[in-house]
């Protein structure tokens, strides 16, 4: 069976600089894959270029079969992809249902979003009892939870998540850590960039070590955790 998602040479640039430099990744239906790597690795980079921006100078990606490589933004979410983005940028002036019906736009089949909103709900809590409130006056924790859910409410195929530990408390990281493997669970295809290694490869199937635009290292998590380059680099200190 062909991966749900297969990025072949992809390549990046922003003006005269190259980001990514001939990507080869693969994310098989169910997985939860996790990219690490060094800020400025090009890991948001890759995350955004599956989604049309910037555009792939060369390479080419696939969704379930389908070349997106070209596809409008709009169109690859429409696709089955959602993006939750590093720095969670959600709507401040919106209120939490408000947000919550954005990312429900991106969802072309449903009539009523209903349905996902409750499981968004189910999942997390917070967001239910918090639905009046506008998004920019939550904590960064609720605020990264809403970022999620805005991006479920699409009903993707492919959950992007990127940095959602980034400056959260370590309780916080835990109940978004397990409410990725919850989602997991239930069929949800996970691509995780995350610079906390630890946690992404305890939780992902397979990893990625991303080094100046070029992917380095690849395989299971299991065996990526207790390579001395990685540990060295990306695991020092870790709990």
């Amino acid at each position: 069976m062909s991966p749900l998602l297969d990025l072949t040479g992809l390549r990046a640039r922003y003006g005269a600089v190259e980001a990514l430099r001939g990507i080869d990744l693969h994310v098989n239906q169910g997985e939860i894959v996790t990219l690490i790597g060094a800020n400025g690795a090009g890991k948001t980079t890759l995350m955004t270029s599956i989604c049309g921006s910037p555009r792939a100078a060369s390479g080419r990606i696939l969704f379930d079969g389908t070349d997106i490589t070209e596809m409008p933004t709009h169109q690859i979410m429409r696709a089955g992809i959602a993006l939750s983005p590093e720095g969670r940028r959600i709507f401040p002036r919106m209120t939490v249902a408000e947000n919550l019906l954005m990312g429900a736009i991106g969802d072309a089949t449903a009539a009523d979003p209903a349905a996902t909103l409750a499981q968004v709900h189910a999942l997390f809590p917070l967001l239910a009892e918090r639905a009046s409130q506008r998004g920019g006056t939550l904590s960064g924790g609720e605020q990264q939870m809403l970022a999620i859910g805005r991006a479920l409410m699409a009903r993707p195929r492919l959950l992007l998540l990127d940095e959602p530990s980034l400056g959260l408390a370590p309780l916080i990281v835990r109940q978004i850590f397990a409410a990725i493997a919850e989602l997991n669970r239930a069929g949800l295809t996970v691509l995780l960039v995350e610079q906390n290694a630890h946690q992404a490869l305890r939780l992902a199937h397979r990893g990625y070590v991303l080094v100046n635009g070029a992917i380095t290292l690849a395989g299971p998590a299991a065996e990526l955790l207790q390579r001395p380059e990685v540990r060295a680099a990306y695991l020092e200190g870790a709990v």
